[in-house]
């Protein structure tokens, strides 16, 4: 790695385009202080199609980047990378804590109450994945129901997040769901939050929805006190964002991601 970890040092995320900024946006929620450094790997969105191979190789390649800024930590906020890659990237980097965003998830499930029937929705790959799956029956005693969505990524990043055609899709991939009377549905996707009201409406408002981003912030700050590498400074910390693709087009769609306008945005 070649620096030592301290915890003046920023937190690294990546993720393949923009839905990672759901998670940035709660990690700065839960550590105001801390300093942020956001990868969107845009030229090569959507991973959520792509081989494990692929998914691998371009998640290395976003790491090695956040390790030439020196980060303490990285978070790979991206469900596909983190089902498919993140074996492989903790066997890679052994000298910098990685995580994703399906353990903290998974881990914060034993904590609710009433699991009976569970539903997973996210990308091609992710679901192929079975990596959800198989960690919660790992854990619970519970059915677990899962649906690709492909066409939610492209939705949503085009700003129908409230529109007839989007409410036609959902229920073209959640019908099953809503027939099998679901309790609990995992958004395994970091685009779909943006979707989230509507599909409780979908449900009736009767099902809990799990979104990682939340869960994912959590896990990290108790990671960070754990190893000593919480931020001393009682100022608020900066961020840089970093994209593949063309700033304007990123700058443009992830205002509705991070809740406000972003600057300090470089291509790479």
């Amino acid at each position: 790695m070649g620096y030592a970890l301290s915890g003046d040092l920023p937190v690294g995320v990546f993720d393949s385009g923009i839905g990672g900024l759901t998670v940035l946006k709660e990690i700065r929620r839960l550590l105001p202080q801390e300093h942020l450094l956001y990868l969107g790997d845009t030229a090569r969105v959507p991973y959520g199609t792509k081989s494990p191979e692929v998914v691998r190789r371009y998640s290395e390649l976003n790491i090695r980047f956040l390790l030439e800024k020196k980060v303490k930590t990285v978070v790979v906020a991206c469900n596909t990378a983190s089902s498919l890659a993140l074996d492989y990237l903790e066997e890679l980097f052994p000298g910098i804590p990685i995580m994703g965003v399906i353990a903290p998830v998974i881990s914060n499930l034993a904590l609710l109450p009433g699991l009976r029937r569970i539903g997973v929705i996210g990308t091609t790959a992710t679901i192929r994945s079975n990596r959800y799956q198989q960690l919660i029956r790992g854990q619970q005693q519970v059915e677990v129901l899962s649906q690709a969505c492909p066409l939610f990524v492209p939705f949503v990043e085009e700003g129908l997040v409230d529109h007839s055609l989007t409410r036609q899709v959902i229920d073209h991939y959640l019908r099953d769901l809503k027939r099998a009377d679901i309790d609990t549905l995992i958004l395994a996707c970091t685009h779909y939050p943006l979707l989230s009201a509507m599909i409780d409406e979908y449900f009736d408002h009767r099902v809990r929805i799990i979104d990682s981003a939340y869960y994912t912030a959590l896990e990290l700050k108790k990671m960070l006190e754990n190893a000593q590498l919480l931020n001393p400074s009682s100022e608020e910390g900066g961020e840089s964002f970093f994209v593949t693709d063309t700033i304007e087009t990123f700058r443009d769609t992830a205002t509705r991601f991070f809740g406000r306008p972003l600057s300090n945005i470089q291509h790479i």
